[in-house]
């Protein structure tokens, strides 16, 4: 099991510094292959596909669960047969942990992807 699987999200306020690119490596390296770290470094996101609409709200709804559990939600681009995920903490202008924390739980709901 993956060491953030077992964390949950903190509280993260405004004078918290983001994640350096050095830190944001070591996360990204725990997560399922599909995650992309945006331009600016401030931002990963993911995209899912599926066979239907169905199966991508039953994903969507498992995944707003988790956001609720964590506190920590993500963006959603929502589609017939995609969901594209996106987590960044805003409150910090950045990344911080909460945000690999909650995408490896977003890896979890799924089979994994080699």
């Amino acid at each position: 099991m993956n060491e953030l699987m077992g964390k949950h999200c903190k509280a993260c306020e405004g004078g918290t510094s983001p994640l350096d690119s050095k830190e944001t490596e070591y996360y990204l390296k725990q997560l399922q292959a599909g995650w992309e770290l945006s331009n600016d470094g401030k931002e990963i996101q993911r995209k899912f596909a599926f066979k239907n609409y169905y199966h991508t709200m039953a994903f969507v709804n498992a995944l707003a669960y988790i956001a609720n559990i964590e506190n920590h939600h993500p963006d959603l681009e929502v589609s017939y047969n995609r969901c594209i995920v996106k987590f960044t903490t805003h409150a910090i202008g950045g990344l911080s942990e909460n945000d690999f924390i909650c995408a490896a739980k977003t890896d979890a709901l799924l089979p994994k992807i080699d």
